[in-house]
């Protein structure tokens, strides 16, 4: 069954007295795109993490949260470390300009403490195999558990979609067969009307006929009928499929919409045109809801 594309999912690993976070959430987007957020220890790994997640989706715009801390919530005041080699070379260049300009201005602390990047946090290994495993695993059941989440959206966009869908084919069934009573009704209302103007002369049925056809013709709206009522066939079908088809139901819908505007065209009659007013705007329901689908 169709799936939706916005959900949320959540899973957290422990290991070594780590704590693993990682969220997803999912919206709505024409294509696939994977955001992801997550410490710079692990900025290596993003690329896994992106092929890992595009792996199982198709569609929508994903975001990663992947948070590491302790297993106790938060993790110590990180250790800093100076930057020696640029602090040195800064000196160095503080030196030459107070000697070539002749300055008499002595270097302080406060002037060393201010250069970008003076201090920095002291890098600490991390085993990206190791982590990777666990990450890995409680990715996998982050992606689980949103794609649990889609599913369940899918269902109430899929009971709202046939219902629809179901009303739509209703309303192409009284078009259907409103459609002859159209052409009896207005070869009445020329046949009266011939006799009108022409009084007590004669009607030229022959004549009279040959309208109604040529009338007939050019309104006669039974392609685009079918063809309308092979798209929602379709349509429906794909509504019971568990592969991605949010653009394919979306180009049905345009193909629907091109054979409701051609049976609005061609036909004069009030009923018909009441009924065409009423499925386009079905569809422009069914279209809205399509956008959530993945």
């Amino acid at each position: 069954m169709i799936k939706s594309m916005t959900g949320y999912g959540r899973a957290e690993s422990a290991f070594e007295g780590k704590r693993l976070i990682i969220e997803l959430k999912s919206l709505n987007h024409r294509f696939l795109e994977v955001f992801v957020r997550l410490p710079n220890a692990l900025s290596l790994l993003e690329l896994e993490i992106k092929k890992k997640i595009g792996d199982r989706m198709s569609r929508g715009r994903i975001e990663a949260n992947i948070r590491l801390e302790s297993e106790q919530g938060t993790f110590p005041e990180p250790e800093l470390e100076l930057n020696r080699p640029l602090v040195h070379r800064y000196h160095d260049i503080f030196v030459q300009i107070k000697q070539e300009f002749n300055l008499k201005d002595e270097i302080t602390l406060a002037m060393l403490a201010g250069i970008k990047d003076a201090v920095l946090p002291a890098e600490k290994g991390v085993d990206l195999a190791e982590t990777w495993h666990h990450l890995e695993s409680a990715l996998e059941e982050a992606i689980g558990s949103l794609t649990l989440m889609r599913k369940k959206e899918g269902e109430s966009l899929y009971n709202d979609l046939t219902a629809r869908a179901a009303l739509i084919s209703e309303i192409m069934e009284d078009i259907k067969s409103r459609a002859p009573q159209v052409i009896m009704e207005y070869q009445k209302r020329l046949a009266d009307r011939i006799r009108e103007l022409t009084s007590d002369i004669a009607v030229d049925e022959a004549r009279l006929a040959q309208e109604v056809a040529i009338m007939a013709e050019r309104s006669d709206i039974t392609e685009e009928i079918v063809r309308f009522g092979s798209h929602m066939d379709q349509f429906q079908d794909m509504l019971k499929s568990d592969d991605p088809v949010g653009r394919k139901l979306d180009f049905l819908l345009q193909e629907m919409n091109r054979e409701i505007n051609t049976i609005g065209s061609k036909t004069g009659d009030i009923e018909i045109s009441r009924s065409v007013v009423e499925v386009k705007s079905e569809l422009s329901r069914l279209r809205e809801q399509i956008q959530n689908i993945e």
